[in-house]
């Protein structure tokens, strides 16, 4: 699709006869849009209709107020559109080539990173406005290396994370911070390299807690690795005062981030990523689903709040695509148990990486009872159970085969929340923005529309 195809049949279409009108000349209509200077663009990765549905209800039963974005659907304060979230590959998207089609402007197959059928590069888009002395950046609360905010930045026939952290090494961009320090230091890489090292010798600010983050500062680049892998679930993070000292949340993140680039004088581009929303809906783990689309609000809430004053900035907020379709079913306590959902203090992930084949039945269901105030009969724990004698290694989900969908089937009569399975969708997703420019969307677009979109309304050349 050219890239003024796009504004076909949009809000320019709608304004086409001022165009025209001779009391309205054309460049007022100019003036009037403006150009954007600075782009958050927001992705709660994985979230299905269901998932913003679940955390909205959840505040305002526990909180008395609605979820920030479902507030500015209400307040008529966004753009809105449906977005088709295909690859090149299937009507179901992965997060690589979700992540490319915003980033390339181009479907690629599932698994890769801007790359071709026949090996052409795309040129990210983080790229195309650092060369436009933008600055630019990713947060996210899984590993940096991920799919999404690589497809933000890099070329890559694999979206293995071992080999991206060494491209990320010479990208020099402002603010690179989520999980992964893993996949950067000695102990964690297979090929032993100190990338660590490396990215300090190559004149970064490296950050491992929260603390360093806060001291960072916008003089040089920075690499914030805050988790061996993604960060911890917001719901066991609130469990714990070590983490809640050592890591940081992705609001703190993202307002960080922005303190720092907003400094450039010729704006900025920062994505951001509440990436274990898709891990949680992978694993059928609702209160971490719920946390995590929270989490993901709360950030929303600090890109909103420097967008109204700022006056300048556009804010993209949307999910790469759905996962796993989770929904509150209907029954005589659907209240009751959903609410009941606030009240857990651990996710599921925290639960069944605390057992062992070691465990008796009597010891799992003590666990989950005090982990979520659940009490499981004993042929369930054992079902449980005999997943330990088969555990693996592998994958880039669920690596050690642990028995998730098996406790959230145990868990649905109690929490009255249902799932279509553990994997991604192909369901149409809300897309909103808002800030100058958001009155540009077309009410329904492709991804790949987005990198233009975002091209055009700063006006950069491709």
């Amino acid at each position: 699709m050219r890239r003024r195809d796009f504004f076909k049949n949009g809000s320019l279409a709608a304004i086409g006869t001022q165009l025209f009108n001779p009391f309205t000349p054309a460049d007022t209509i100019k003036k009037k849009r403006g150009k954007v200077k600075n782009i958050i663009f927001m992705v709660s990765d994985g979230m299905s209709t269901g998932t913003l549905n679940m955390a909205d209800l959840m505040l305002q039963r526990q909180q008395g107020r609605h979820s920030l974005w479902i507030q500015l659907m209400h307040e008529n304060r966004i753009k809105r559109s449906f977005m088709d979230t295909a690859s090149a590959s299937s009507l179901v998207t992965d997060s690589a080539a979700a992540s490319s089609s915003w980033g390339g402007g181009v479907r690629v197959k599932n698994g890769v990173l801007n790359i071709g059928p026949n090996g052409e590069k795309y040129k990210p888009i983080l790229h195309k406005f650092k060369d436009a002395r933008k600055a630019v950046g990713c947060v996210t609360t899984v590993p940096i290396t991920h799919a999404t905010p690589a497809g933000f930045c890099v070329n890559s026939d694999s979206r293995s994370m071992e080999p991206i952290a060494v491209q990320y090494l010479d990208l020099k961009f402002d603010v690179l911070m989520g999980g992964g320090t893993n996949t950067f230091s000695k102990e964690g890489r297979s090929d032993k390299r100190d990338l660590l090292q490396d990215f300090r010798t190559a004149g970064y600010q490296v950050a491992l807690n929260r603390t360093e983050m806060a001291a960072l500062t916008a003089e040089k680049p920075i690499l914030g690795v805050f988790h061996d892998d993604g960060l911890p679930y917001a719901v066991d993070r609130a469990q714990s005062e070590t983490l809640k000292a050592t890591t940081p949340t992705l609001a703190e993140m993202t307002q960080k981030a922005i303190e720092i680039m907003q400094k450039n004088p010729n704006g900025f581009v920062l994505q951001i990523e509440s990436g274990k929303v898709d891990w949680a809906a992978h694993a059928n783990d609702v209160s971490a689903l719920i946390g995590e689309q929270i989490q993901f609000d709360d950030a929303l809430k600090v890109a909103i709040d420097f967008a109204e004053k700022d006056k300048n900035t556009l804010v993209i907020f949307t999910t790469d695509h759905g996962n796993a379709a989770p929904a509150l079913l209907s029954g005589s306590k659907a209240n009751a148990n959903f609410d009941k959902i606030a009240t857990y203090k651990q996710s599921n992930e925290w639960i069944l990486n605390g057992i062992t084949k070691d465990f008796t039945p009597a010891q799992i269901i003590e666990r989950i009872e005090a982990a979520q105030g659940i009490v499981i009969k004993p042929e369930e724990a054992l079902t449980i159970l005999s997943n330990y004698y088969l555990l693996g290694e592998g994958g880039i989900y669920n690596a050690r085969k642990l028995p998730f969908q098996k406790l959230a089937q145990i868990q649905t009569p109690f929490s009255s929340v249902g799932w279509a399975g553990t994997d991604h969708t192909a369901e149409f997703v809300e897309l909103s923005m808002f800030g100058p420019g958001s009155e540009l969307l077309n009410p329904f677009v492709k991804n790949t529309d987005l990198h233009n979109f975002m091209l055009d309304v700063t006006e950069v050349k491709a």
